[in-house]
């Protein structure tokens, strides 16, 4: 055995025994401090006694917890995610009673909820204590990231030669929010890949790294949301996405992007329009998307949830994360101080009248609990163990930023935390990386920003539904009711609790009163649709049914544009006081009513006008463009889904290896070109992708 190996085997040793003293300890303190748990017998012992019988039942705990936790967890893989997840202190409880029970000495004894309790605690400070070990303790670090390489490949070799690429999207992170982030030392990691230093001045340009990667805005289209983003990127085409929920005359259903039949039916109408699996479809693996991208590996894919049976393996990405107790005991704790931390700023915000605000209460707390923790924890654990398994593409995403963003700000201290621990964990994958068995490049992107701003609501005291309903000419509800934000957190909860990702309020199937306008939100996007009309109706139509209602929309304050069809003119934008445009003649030169918008408006307002189902009226807030602010629709004070300022503008990092990903003189637009930059890197990377076509031909000669 030679001297690494010996070291190797020492260091683990080492460690060990350290872990065991300090188990032995706390199990010890909490002996003295619990009542109901005892490791000595009722007429007394000595202390050497006692410190034996701890020491003897904290070997055997952890024994039993490296044992039989994995047999428990793969046994446990049916159950929710959720649940497995709460089961955590009930299945380490059990497991310290049998360590008491078998116990030599026969002197330990627990009430069964105390058992919990110390179970969680020892769990915790085991944790704690190997990983402080094993930071101070580099070698040892690195010697156990190569333990696990080889374990994943399972003896199959050297990894190949050729770089992999992982994609990391921040969910809802703009690009100059992202920029921010560096200039305030919130993001360092990013900041170094970029070469920058915090400070200023030659002094903190001789400190500066030299940069790694580079920074590149692109521009959405005008639905900026992760539902019409994501599956550009990932399946190459985002046809016919005109909002993130929208009514479809033809099958009488609203389809909403965060609903897993929604989310399969849109992935399989990308597949047949391409002809091609996707991004992912040579090795890849998608953790914590809303589509697969033709990956193989899955874990959190919204559009395999809606499957059940064998082939389902979205929550696969569990076993991986929960197999070591420790990793559920961390994030069930983090997870119950995450709920107390929002509680803790949702009351400042309420004592301090912050405005805009909006509620937070309810089951918010804990959505954005799963969001920030659970949810990126198991994700960033799926990336690396796809790295250390040598996947030739990854793509994850990130959801934590813009659940909280949505109900913080964009650019509150609260988002600003998150981006804390979100730089945090692309340290931890970067450093993953430099261990995997193969090379690997690192891209962050995002798939759109957020636009601040009060609800429309708020403003003007009635919903975009209650006005439509007004210019109809039909009553309005006193009381208004709010819509649902859709932030993609949810639909991960949901999916986790195999619960029916369809809400309540998103289930507009027409009544007997088909004539009434079905009305959606999309952040500052609003959709009507009259169900009743087979077929997109036009300006013509509508002002003969409803003669105030084009008017009532184009000249309120808080409506920056109105799109529907004419019969004369085609595709026509209407603005306040009159402004009308077909949007045939709009460029960024003559934009009409899309002059505060900015460049590409009248491209994106032309592009979603073609498709088939866009509604029968498309509606866009007001927006400001010297404070950036948009009105949303839906109870957030951080938004997108529409035009209209930051939103639009989201980033690709990207290592200066590759290609850069446009001209220098040229913008990247829409998520449909960004998925053939990706496409190329990976080509440059040595990974080709196999389309579903080549597939079945290769089938055909085998």
């Amino acid at each position: 055995m030679g001297g690494g190996r010996w070291r190797t085997v020492l260091s683990g040793v080492w460690r060990s025994i350290a872990v065991w003293a300090v188990s032995t300890v706390t199990m010890l303190v909490l002996a003295g401090l619990l009542p109901d748990f005892q490791v000595q017998a009722d007429d007394g012992d000595s202390a050497t006694r006692i410190a034996v019988t701890a020491a003897a039942c904290a070997g055997v705990f952890g024994l039993l917890s490296s044992l039989v936790w994995p047999l428990l967890v793969r046994a446990l893989l049916l159950v929710p995610a959720l649940v497995l997840g709460l089961l955590v202190f009930f299945l380490n409880g059990s497991l310290l009673l049998i360590a008491l029970w078998i116990n030599p000495s026969g002197r330990g004894e627990a009430a069964p909820e105390t058992a919990v309790v110390v179970a969680a605690v020892m769990s915790a400070v085991a944790s704690a204590t190997g990983g402080a070990l094993a930071v101070r303790d580099d070698d040892a670090y690195r010697r156990r990231l190569y333990r696990l390489a080889d374990r994943r490949r399972r003896g199959g070799g050297a990894g190949p030669s050729s770089p992999g690429t992982v994609f990391i999207q921040l969910d809802g992170v703009g690009h100059d929010v992202l920029r921010e982030a560096m200039g305030k030392g919130v993001m360092p990691t990013v900041a170094g890949w970029l070469g920058s230093h915090p400070g200023s001045g030659p002094a903190a340009a001789r400190r500066a790294p030299r940069p790694t990667h580079r920074l590149t805005a692109w521009r959405t289209d005008w639905s900026s949301q992760t539902g019409a983003s994501q599956l550009g990127i990932l399946h190459g085409t985002n046809h016919d996405v005109p909002a993130f929920r929208w009514y479809e005359k033809d099958s009488r259903e609203v389809m909403v992007c965060n609903r897993p039949s929604s989310a399969a039916e849109l992935q399989r109408r990308a597949v047949e329009r391409t002809g091609d699996g996707g991004l992912l479809t040579f090795d890849g693996a998608s953790r914590g998307n809303l589509f697969s991208g033709g990956a193989d590996q899955l874990a959190l894919v919204l559009s395999m949830a809606a499957r059940r049976g064998k082939e389902n393996r979205s929550r696969a990405g569990y076993v991986a994360y929960f197999i070591d107790p420790a990793n559920a005991v961390r994030t069930a704790m983090s997870f119950v101080a995450e709920v107390f931390r929002e509680i803790g700023q949702s009351t400042r915000a309420r004592a301090g009248k912050r405005r805009p605000r909006v509620k937070r209460g309810g089951l918010y707390p804990l959505i954005r609990a799963f969001a920030t923790v659970v949810e990126r924890d198991v994700v960033v654990a799926a990336v690396i163990g796809d790295m250390l398994a040598g996947r030739a593409a990854v793509y994850a995403d990130l959801v934590a930023y813009d659940e909280v963003a949505h109900h913080s700000g964009p650019r509150s201290r609260d988002a600003e935390k998150v981006l804390q621990r979100l730089d945090r964990s692309l340290a931890l994958i970067a450093n993953v990386a430099e261990h995997a068995p193969r090379p690997y490049r690192i891209v962050v992107l995002s798939d759109h920003g957020q636009s601040p701003g009060e609800t429309f609501l708020t403003r003007y005291g009635l919903t975009l539904g209650n006005l439509v309903r007004a210019g109809c000419g039909l009553p309005v509800p006193r009381k208004a009711q709010r819509t649902h934000s859709g932030a993609e957190a949810r639909s991960a909860v949901r999916a986790a609790l195999r619960r029916p990702v369809e809400e309540g309020g998103e289930q507009h199937r027409p009544s007997s009163r088909r004539s009434e306008p079905i009305v959606l939100a999309s952040g500052n996007l609003g959709l009507v649709s009259f169900p009743d009309v087979p077929h997109r109706m036009s300006r013509e139509e509508i002002d003969r049914r409803h003669p105030a209602l084009l008017s009532t929309l184009a000249n309120h304050p808080g409506i920056g544009f109105v799109l529907v069809r004419s019969e004369e003119h085609g595709g026509l934008v209407l603005g306040a006081h009159g402004a009308q445009a077909p949007v045939d003649e709009l460029t960024d030169e003559h934009p009409g009513p899309l002059a505060d918008f900015g460049p590409g408006a009248a491209d994106a307002v032309r592009r979603t006008h073609s498709f088939p189902h866009t509604a029968d009226i498309m509606v866009n807030s007001w927006y400001d463009p010297a404070e950036g602010e948009v009105l949303a629709f839906e109870e957030q004070i951080g938004s997108h889904g529409g035009l209209g300022g930051a939103q639009g503008r989201a980033f690709v990092l990207s290592p200066v290896a590759l290609s850069a990903p446009v001209d220098e003189d040229a913008e990247l637009v829409g998520a449909e070109r960004v998925h053939h930059v990706l496409r190329r890197w990976l080509r440059e990377s040595d990974g080709p992708q196999v389309p579903l076509t080549a597939r079945r031909e290769d089938r055909r000669a085998a």
